[in-house]
């Protein structure tokens, strides 16, 4: 990678040596394929292999990638997103709102939870007024703080009235965002949940698998699949030769990109890549003394090549990112880009008042990071380029539990992220930015606060003028480039790797990468 400054210090690099370095990086971690064996799955079961365990199965709680997509398989949620960020019929049938401050959904007859209960609008009530009465505690509060009562004149119908007009409400009833439990349900519910979705729960083990089958009492149409396990699998390497050994069925987004090329060559598997809304971003804490400069921030933008480390690192199946929102989305905007200008990088450093020292460093930060081999590797690219720039960054990785709760807690300095279907609707500028969000009440983990910004984010959540909304949420993603609490790196794309075992996988029809696919998918015999 090129430097600019400090020539006379040390050569100045090839363009070619980051690329050299990956390669060296992923060739240590590859594959050593062939000549394993293992146990096939049964007939009945399709086996998924996943990186971590779910943090909690109660859709109110868990709000990571692997509880949020075993919850969309398991519960239902009143809504659900269409293929253009809009919403469809699920629980609701159908919907109105005679004015801008009430919304009555009229649910679907006839559905039941996996334990035959039949779900009524007691239910829906009570999800929602759990999350609101300290019932439980959790981070999706905020998002439901409009809400002013909820009337269920009937077990079909569920008025929810609003405290001022809220956009989001639709989004944070959708799927991926809110699924609904049973009445009563408590802090515990989570480990042993029960839902009206297409599977229900059959067990759970920490850091060993999932299990989940076909919902008798389903409402829709019944998955072909009887039974999937989710297996968890921390390291890639192993994932891969699951996979070749035949005793898994399938992943997602889970793979070093060198290992799914190496894993095309096997004719009993199969690769599906299609463009995907999964955003990597790096998230900065504003409160830490180095990282409260802007100018530091948007230095390690301008150090990073990120179509370097989408060439080295992913093989090209990702694209540029300068927004939460996917391009694709109503709502996004350009906003000048941070192109990869060490020079640049190096004045505004100078200017933050962190010159470099004799030994060519100008200060040390830490990022933290979980043990998932990409995140990793990734993580190595940024550190060996924003050592050019002067920045000595050291790395720490922790078991997922661990890295996600420091940083859910903000307990971080430099933290890679993703996210994961929650970036397609507008209201995540709020959740990731409001001033109200901050940790344990969203994932403003970086305690950005910026006056225009909440008041922007105010006027498009009530606003019944469209655009309006589009120019109030241009203008936050113009300050958020600016100020630039996080990096948005690039939309990685949904790589599926499968066994021919398994087959009917439509994978494009979702987006943000989930697991709805195992609800059409079916197993050869």
């Amino acid at each position: 990678m090129a430097e600019q400054l400090s020539a006379q210090r040390r050569p100045r690099p090839a363009h070619g040596s980051l690329t050299r370095a990956l390669f060296a990086l992923l060739t240590t971690a590859t594959l050593l394929l062939g000549g394993c064996s293992g146990d096939k799955p049964p007939a009945n079961t399709a086996v998924m292999l996943i990186d971590s365990s779910p943090s909690n199965l109660d859709p109110r709680i868990g709000t990571d990638a692997q509880s949020e997509h075993i919850d969309m398989l398991l519960f239902d949620s009143l809504v659900r997103h269409n293929s253009h960020f809009g919403f469809k019929p699920s629980l609701a049938a159908s919907w109105n709102t005679p004015n801008p401050s009430t919304y009555i959904f009229h649910l679907r007859p006839g559905v039941r939870f996996s334990n035959g209960r039949p779900l009524t609008s007691r239910d829906v009530k009570w999800t929602i007024e759990s999350m609101l009465n300290g019932s439980i505690t959790t981070v999706k509060t905020g998002a439901y703080e409009d809400i002013a009562a909820i009337d269920t004149p009937d077990p079909l119908t569920v008025v929810i009235h609003l405290k001022q007009p809220d956009n989001a409400l639709l989004s944070n009833l959708s799927d991926g965002a809110l699924e609904i439990v049973p009445y009563g349900s408590g802090k515990n519910f989570g480990r042993h949940p029960i839902g009206s979705g297409p599977f229900e729960l059959v067990s759970q083990s920490y850091d060993r698998d999932v299990v989940i089958q076909r919902n008798p009492y389903y409402w829709g149409v019944k998955p072909h699949i009887q039974r999937v396990r989710f297996d968890v699998v921390p390291d890639a390497t192993t994932r891969a030769l699951e996979l070749e050994k035949g005793s898994a069925d399938v992943e997602i987004n889970s793979l070093p990109q060198d290992t799914v090329h190496a894993l095309r060559a096997d004719k009993n598997l199969r690769v599906v890549s299609q463009p995907g809304t999964e955003l990597y971003y790096i998230v900065f804490n504003l409160r830490d003394p180095i990282l409260r400069h802007q100018k530091v921030r948007q230095a390690i933008a301008y150090a990073i090549n990120r179509p370097l480390i989408i060439k080295s690192l992913f093989g090209g199946d990702a694209r540029l990112a300068s927004s939460l929102l996917p391009p694709e989305h109503w709502a996004w905007t350009a906003t000048p880009p941070y192109t990869y200008n060490p020079a640049k990088a190096d004045q505004l450093l100078d200017e933050a008042g962190f010159p470099r020292r004799k030994d060519g460093i100008r200060f040390h930060i830490a990022m933290k990071t979980s043990t998932d081999q990409t995140t990793r590797l990734m993580a190595m690219a940024i550190q060996a380029e924003l050592a050019h720039v002067g920045i000595k960054m050291e790395l720490h990785s922790y078991e997922f539990a661990t890295f996600y709760s420091d940083l859910t807690r903000g307990a971080f300095q430099m933290a890679p992220s993703r996210w994961i279907g929650g970036n397609e609707q507008p209201d995540i500028f709020r959740y990731s930015f409001a001033s109200s969000s901050f940790p344990p009440y969203g994932a403003n983990r970086g305690y950005f606060h910026n006056p225009e910004v909440d008041r922007l984010i105010d006027e498009a959540s009530i606003s019944p003028d469209r655009a309006i909304q589009k120019a109030d949420y241009a203008r936050i993603q113009q300050i958020v480039a600016r100020r630039l609490p996080t990096f948005d790196l690039f939309y990685i794309n949904n790589v599926v790797v499968h066994s021919t075992r398994l087959t009917n996988l439509t994978v494009t029809a979702y987006p943000s990468g989930n697991f709805y696919f195992l609800c059409t998918a079916r197993l050869r015999r």
